[in-house]
């Protein structure tokens, strides 16, 4: 007995001593040999529109259209309008371990949900596997090779030198510009845009005439420069200027020098009222499409709402529409021999499953919706281009291409215009550092603009004093201090009350241990207590 007990306990401690190095490798997903044709698999796709009636039945006719080709996987939709709602539905249910299979997103959130012990699925070995890889023999419909997807768009699927998405649809952001009300005011619209120039040409449009409507356009209201995305006019504008924004492993530099000047730049302009923000004056579609905006930023996805005739433009009193010529144009650039412009726009991710058959299911179904006839059919509803130099080259689409401004619908000028942009400007475009974290890093970026602005309006001092406290509160408020840059992946510090099943095991096993040698110990006390009883 007191042979066995402590090998008994070392053995026990053994099989523990692997959960001493944390979660096991994620980077690994085992491809299963086959997909059982006699199965039945579920799969649920949360998707993502913008209450865009075309785009709900393009996602109805790819599930057809793949459901026809494989009747045994059952694709369930469910639609949002958001994609934060999206982001916090998964975040809610990894913690229930009810996450849909395939799921529209970004490389920001998947970072946050990569904390979770191994919810989602690195696909590098489903990508390149012989049978169901990209374009594999088994797939059963014509799926695009890793080497069709545009090489910039697929390295923004990678997080800490894995892959755990595929790119879906690509956008970036665009200026929609009055070009009737610039010229009004003795300007010209250039092929590249500065930030001087909007700014200068925004706050003379501010000029009134003496009953107080304003010279360049007769009316009460006008804001010349609205910019709808906040945190990207941030990250752009420093990474114009070579400024720190954030490392790869999770360093938050955002809150520097060039940021303070950037800013107090930003409150002289929002001050005289000449520059606003999507929180502030709403939607910069509306302002431009009644004449009440001169310079609208936003996503070339957007495009479908800028303009008197945009398919989609919701002004509902279709008298307060003012027509005019409508330039598009790239983001306000510093330099303007080296464009930069944000690369953005949704990816798609898969979640892990106690069953593998269930998930190499989910993977071929979000290769489905790479073929062509998705990408081009979903680009066309609005300026996103599609992420795959085959779709891209199909005669169809360069067709689509072709009929620019032949209708205000499918074929509406500005949003092939939009489109074409990014299509020029492929090589021009940039991600930032994706970590758990960033995304918090994005909204703070962007609410430190709005910050300013609202404080300007409200006639506050912005100062370098103002500044200092800004960042204080900016840094406390979206939690940029708990933000781990040890560069080991695990990003934002987690609460010690939510620890990994790994360190779990660990503490039970520690326990078990404790108790193994305690019982040794009493056994060992009785037995030496009955030998001496057979001595004596």
């Amino acid at each position: 007995m007191r042979k066995f007990l402590p090998v008994l306990a070392a053995v026990f401690l053994l099989f523990l001593l692997p959960g001493c190095h944390g979660p096991r490798d994620s980077s690994v997903f085992v491809v299963p040999e086959q997909l059982d044709p006699g199965r039945t698999y579920e799969v649920t796709f949360w998707a993502k529109n913008d209450t865009n009636k075309v785009q709900v039945a393009i996602y109805k006719q790819a599930v057809e259209d793949f459901m026809a080709l494989y009747p045994n996987i059952k694709v369930t939709i469910k639609y949002y309008t958001d994609y934060a709602m999206i982001y916090q539905d998964v975040i809610t249910n990894i913690a229930t371990g009810t996450t849909p299979n395939v799921c529209i997103t970004y490389p920001d959130h998947i970072a946050t949900y990569l904390t979770g012990n191994n919810v989602v699925v690195p696909i590098g070995d489903l990508m390149r596997d012989r049978k169901y890889g990209l374009g594999g023999t088994e797939i059963l419909f014509d799926a695009p090779t890793m080497n069709e997807i545009v090489p910039e768009y697929l390295e923004e699927c990678k997080i800490g030198g894995a892959y755990y998405a595929l790119p879906f649809m690509r956008s970036t952001e665009a200026c929609y510009i009055n070009q009737d009300l610039v010229e009004a005011l003795g300007y010209k619209v250039p092929d590249v845009l500065t930030w001087d120039f909007i700014f200068e040409v925004s706050d003379k449009a501010m000029e009134k005439n003496a009953d107080g409507t304003f010279k360049v356009n007769g009316q009460t209201v006008m804001i010349p420069f609205i910019y709808k995305s906040t945190d990207n006019m941030m990250i752009q504008m420093l990474h114009q200027l070579d400024a720190p924004y954030s490392t790869d492993k999770g360093d938050v530099l955002i809150f520097n020098d060039t940021t303070e000047e950037l800013l107090l730049e930003i409150e002289k302009h929002a001050g005289l009222r000449s520059f606003s923000t999507f929180g502030v004056s709403s939607y910069p579609g509306n302002k431009l499409n009644i004449g009440q905006c001169i310079f609208a930023v936003d996503s070339t996805a957007g495009a479908t709402w800028m303009g008197a005739d945009a398919p989609l433009s919701d002004i509902h009193d279709k008298s307060e529409l003012r027509s005019f010529r409508l330039a598009v144009r790239p983001v306000p650039q510093f330099h303007p021999d080296r464009l930069q412009m944000i690369s953005q726009g949704p990816s798609v991710c898969i979640f892990n499953k106690e069953d593998p058959e269930e998930v190499l299911a989910s993977w071929i179904f979000a290769q489905f919706l790479l073929t062509n006839e998705v990408q081009y059919s979903y680009s066309e509803t609005e300026g996103y281009v599609p992420v795959t130099l085959k779709a891209r080259e199909d005669p169809a689409y360069q067709d689509y291409l072709s009929r620019e401004g032949e209708d205000n619908d499918t074929y509406y000028a500005v949003k092939i215009q939009a489109a074409k942009l990014l299509l020029r400007n492929a090589e021009n475009t940039f991600v930032t550092p994706v970590f758990n974290g960033s995304a918090s890093l994005r909204q703070a970026a962007g609410a430190m603009i709005e910050s300013v602005t609202k404080a300007a309006r409200r006639k506050q001092t912005v100062d370098h004093a103002y500044i200092e406290t800004l960042y204080s509160d900016t840094t406390s408020l979206y939690r940029l201090d708990q933000i781990d840059a040890s560069g080991t992946g695990e990003g934002v510090k987690k609460d010690l009350g939510a620890l990994d099943p790994p360190a779990v095991a660990l503490l039970a096993g520690l326990a078990a241990a404790w108790v193994l040698i305690l019982v040794f110990f009493l056994v060992r006390t009785v037995i030496e207590a009955v030998e001496r009883r057979k001595t004596a």
